[in-house]
């Protein structure tokens, strides 16, 4: 377990709610004494949000994440001078700060490859933005795959209560019905019991569900659970793992809210963001598995039509911490 992990922050774009979310939620995690905390972004950004936001906390540049030293009323930041506030343009989408905010996450990602921070922590960004600065990846996910050098990579909502992990995210209907397949089901159940293992469960409990109503009762509603999801339910029993489905969508994650499961498999975006959203719409976090280093997000875009008002709820952003802390650490909740 590492002493005191070092959590880098990436600020998210700054014409958005990131630097704010971020300022709120910082006092309390340093309170807990327990991480290194810091802010990958410009300290004039961070300096300004922490003005407004978090009366008497001044921001502190470093060159090095080893200089985290967490101090009341500090906030520690890796300075990038790339973004000028008088240059932001609030709640405007704009390649000035699209280019900001993707910088960070490139510092933060090399950084974490290698091993000068535990885990990063990413404020939302805005695509559009980062497209208009000549980036054409699909959010944080697809960056972060890229950055890394991963092709095999998952999408995970996680809460004290319930956890979901995707074998599809941000496709059509139509295609996510093509990528259920055996090896991407299985290829899932073995990411989710890695995810849960590390974060201090020993022996995993997953439940998987069925693509179909009544997870296809046998063929009545379509073959795709009986031809690709049971058998990788079986592949993963047969490795150790102990992964049951298919389920139905609707009593599995009954069964998981009451505790039954640690984590649900599901097979596309909604089936997994309608429960979590319901269940944990303010505290649940975005967490990539299968990096080769550990990042979480806050749950939210850029709120745009907020940004500036001073109205945005830190506690995604308290949650997206303490998650990084636990799997940098391998503490379960609770």
């Amino acid at each position: 377990m590492p002493d005191k992990p070092i959590i880098g922050i990436t600020i998210g774009d700054a014409a958005g709610v990131g630097p704010e979310v971020t300022v709120k939620a910082l006092p309390g995690e340093l309170a807990l004494g327990r991480s290194r905390p810091i802010v990958f972004g410009d300290a004039r950004i961070v300096q300004e949000a922490a003005d407004r936001w978090a009366s008497g906390w001044k921001a502190r540049s470093l060159s090095n994440p080893a200089d985290a030293d967490p101090t009341e009323g500090m906030i520690d930041v890796l300075d990038l001078e790339d973004c000028d506030p008088a240059k932001v343009k609030l709640g405007k989408v704009d390649a000035y700060t699209g280019e900001a905010a993707f910088q960070a996450v490139v510092q933060a990602t090399e950084m974490a490859k290698a091993g000068k921070i535990d885990a990063i922590v990413t404020a939302p960004l805005n695509k559009e933005a980062m497209h208009l600065a000549g980036h054409k990846f699909d959010g944080h996910t697809g960056l972060l795959g890229h950055l890394c050098g991963t092709k095999n990579y998952f999408m995970l909502l996680g809460s004290e209560r319930l956890r979901a992990i995707h074998v599809s995210t941000h496709v059509s209907v139509g295609e996510a019905v093509k990528r259920v397949k055996r090896d991407r089901v299985l290829a899932t159940i073995r990411a989710a019991g890695e995810h849960l293992k590390q974060l201090g469960i020993a022996e995993p409990r997953i439940g998987v569900c069925g693509l179909n109503p009544h997870a296809g009762e046998n063929r009545l509603f379509g073959a795709e659970d009986e031809d690709e999801i049971r058998p990788a339910c079986e592949d993963a029993a047969a490795e150790g793992i102990n992964a049951v489905g298919p389920l139905p969508a609707d009593s599995g994650f009954r069964q998981a809210y009451e505790g039954k499961w640690d984590v649900m498999v599901v097979m596309y975006h909604d089936q997994g963001h309608v429960p979590m959203k319901l269940i944990a719409f303010d505290e649940g976090v975005n967490v990539t598995v299968g990096l080769p280093i550990i990042r979480t997000s806050v749950d939210h875009g850029t709120a745009f039509d907020i940004a500036g008002q001073g109205i945005a709820n830190p506690v995604n952003m308290s949650s997206a911490i303490d998650y990084a802390y636990r799997l940098a650490t391998g503490t379960p909740a609770g």
